[in-house]
């Protein structure tokens, strides 16, 4: 006999912009991603994003740790510009 135990965390992250109104005062949809993350006993075994458009999820597109680096690397040079 094995006896085999896993302690499992799922971790969630939604990140949406804030609520607000088109130009004749409607509310727009919400819109954003969600990060998820499995963990199993304390490492990970996969991290998914998705999109969010209103109350619709995107299927979730699942990515290794060199594509994470590379979504890193972009949204910073992204934002070193945003605003300028």
């Amino acid at each position: 006999m094995q006896r085999s135990k896993s302690n499992v965390i799922n971790l969630s992250f939604t990140i949406t912009n804030p609520e607000a109104e088109d130009s004749k005062g409607r509310a727009t949809k919400t819109q954003g991603l969600e990060v998820t993350q499995t963990l199993i006993n304390g490492r990970s075994v996969g991290v998914g994003i998705r999109t969010i458009n209103g109350k619709q999820k995107s299927s979730q597109i699942k990515l290794d740790r060199a594509a994470l680096e590379d979504v890193l690397a972009a949204v910073q040079e992204v934002l070193e510009t945003e605003g300028e």
